[in-house]
């Protein structure tokens, strides 16, 4: 049996929410409530599991950008992608290692 965690992390870096999943959970399932207890944001950035529409949608009715590139088969293009926000994700995985080296 395995966990997940779906993370959500300010400007800086500090996880601001979070929720623990079974393994077997997708990450467009579990996006919904996360992003709904979520603060206000000028863009909310997620990896290529997040990729849905209907996820993109719930961002923008936020009051946020959504910064999620395509799914390789994904219809949508991501030409339009403003890559230059994407590449603060890596505040996300800065967390997530710093959690992973705490339980270990």
């Amino acid at each position: 049996n395995t966990t997940r965690i779906h993370l959500a992390v300010d400007g800086y870096g500090l996880p601001v929410e979070f929720e623990i999943t079974g393994g077997e959970v997708n990450d467009c399932s579990a996006a919904p409530d996360l992003i709904a207890r979520l603060p206000d944001a000028k863009a909310i950035v997620a990896d290529r599991g997040y990729d849905s529409e209907w996820l993109r949608e719930q961002i923008t009715k936020k009051g946020a950008q959504a910064v999620i590139p395509g799914k390789r088969n994904s219809l949508k293009s991501s030409a339009d992608m403003d890559w230059g926000s994407y590449q603060y994700r890596h505040w996300l995985e800065n967390a997530i290692a710093r959690l992973k080296h705490i339980g270990q």
